[in-house]
């Protein structure tokens, strides 16, 4: 920064940051401008780690005899927060520690940081989640702006006559789904840092193989030698396998009908924006609290049976939401949300308001 201000010389006027780089705080005082924190995550996790000390002292005192999602008590353990159970938490919430010293205890910190924060920005539409949870964040935080979805452009921006010459992928998943009938087809996605273990990847595969429905996979090259012996041969043209995928605009396209994902934040965000079901498999960290919001308070998917991966799973799921009355409750719910997302991205939504308030921040 001070290599910034003597090239430019222009001072600094604002500090914006991620929630992780918590101590920016601190700086944005000692220089006495306006810091201004983003949140990617669902306000889920931030209501969480606001009060990751009175939940350790509820849970403590309190523990439930089964953490796993399916015991009454653990409902009841969250305070405010019924949709998150105590087997939903990241890792290390609950866990002792030096607060001081791990990632956990630097978010854990958060609680005191944030009122003195100029402006709290949210990856996510206020009129997405209008529960006790919001009510509850806004009177703790009274500067939380709710920007939408930062990783989207609402409207999409009109499509290009052709797409870039160093787009070969795109074009191969593009016009491989101009080939296949509306909402047909599983699109799977981990993102970059969730791996399936061997024995789940193999198991997706022999879903994937047996239940005929078209996919695209996105799946990294080195994952690729782990696929079962002459897996890509027998599938054909049914399915292809790529390195990376563009996701927002596979997500977009017509002829995708579910999406199998790891929760991370902002894929739930993109498969709810484009009306898209979710099979979710979520891993680590905000995953599993995601995938509850999914599941059962927005009722537009599943998570896998037993957190994992397994063929007879897969095919249920598959089953369920492509073909089964209950996966068209599901459809029609998600097609929902993607209109309430249309009209809170608009100039009338509480985004565009939040964001007015944050350029007066900023300028």
């Amino acid at each position: 920064m001070g290599e910034a201000v003597s090239e430019t010389g222009t001072g600094i006027s604002c500090l914006i940051s991620d929630a992780f780089l918590s101590f920016s705080g601190e700086l944005a005082e000692e220089m006495r401008v306006p810091w201004i924190l983003v949140w990617i995550s669902m306000p889920y996790p931030l209501y969480v780690y606001t009060n990751i000390r009175l939940i350790r002292q509820i849970c403590s005192n309190s523990p439930p005899t089964v953490p796993d999602g399916h015991d009454g008590r653990a409902r009841k353990v969250i305070p405010d927060v019924p949709e998150v159970l105590v087997g939903d938490l990241p890792e290390g919430v609950l866990a002792p520690g030096d607060l001081e010293s791990d990632l956990v205890g630097i978010l854990g910190n958060l609680g005191a940081l944030l009122p003195r924060a100029s402006a709290i920005a949210m990856n996510f539409y206020h009129e997405l989640d209008p529960t006790a949870l919001t009510n509850n964040l806004r009177n703790t935080l009274p500067n939380l702006l709710y920007l939408g979805f930062l990783t989207l452009s609402l409207p999409p921006p009109p499509k290009p006559e052709s797409p870039p010459l160093d787009s070969d992928i795109n074009r191969h998943c593009m016009s491989w789904l101009e080939r296949q009938k509306p909402r047909s087809v599983a699109y799977i996605g981990f993102g970059t840092l969730a791996i399936l273990p061997e024995n789940e990847l193999h198991a997706l595969a022999a879903a994937l193989e047996e239940s005929n429905v078209p996919y695209i996979w996105s799946l990294q090259d080195n994952l690729k030698e782990k696929l079962p012996s002459q897996f890509l041969q027998r599938i054909g043209a049914r399915g292809i396998v790529v390195s990376w995928a563009p996701q927002i605009e596979v997500l977009a396209h017509s002829s995708t009908g579910v999406f199998v994902t790891h929760c991370g934040s902002n894929s739930v965000y993109e498969s709810v924006a484009n009306g898209v079901p979710m099979i979710c498999r979520p891993f680590f960290g905000d995953h599993r609290m995601n995938g509850r919001i999914v599941e059962e308070v927005w009722e537009i998917g599943v998570r896998v049976e037993g957190g994992v991966i397994t063929k007879d799973g897969v095919l249920k799921s598959l089953r369920l939401l492509l073909v089964d009355q209950a996966g068209k409750a599901m459809r029609e719910k998600v097609r929902a949300l993607k209109k309430l997302v249309q009209v809170a991205a608009g100039p009338s939504g509480r985004a565009a308001e939040d964001f007015r308030s944050l350029l007066k921040i900023v300028s």
